[in-house]
């Protein structure tokens, strides 16, 4: 897949990202859910974010539906899905391999 090949392997807040956009939501809706989703583990700011934002844009993996004042809601498009689907297929592979060699449990 074209995406595949030009992103290669997603950052986390590359992931996140994609994941808090299958539903719309704008710039400081989804810093507020990778937080939220991962307990803090992931923050993102508002610097990667929208240089983030603007890449997927361009690329055609999400695309804004909607604008309010300076205010952009995006959603994920079916390219930006099979990229997400993709990533997640990836890092479910790793799981697996991880565990069969570390037993799964410690």
């Amino acid at each position: 897949m074209v995406a595949r090949k030009q992103l290669k392997n997603l950052t986390e807040p590359m992931y996140y990202i994609l994941l808090i956009l299958t539903t719309p939501n704008h710039g400081y809706g989804i810093m507020q859910r990778v937080e939220e989703m991962t307990e803090g583990h992931v923050i993102i700011g508002a610097g990667t974010l929208y240089t983030l934002l603007s890449r997927f844009e361009n690329e055609g993996i999400i695309k804004v539906v909607s604008q309010e004042d300076r205010k952009k809601n995006y959603v994920i498009t079916e390219k930006g899905r099979d990229l997400l689907e993709e990533e997640f297929q990836r890092l479910n592979r790793l799981i697996q391999d991880g565990e069969r060699l570390l037993g799964g449990g410690s």
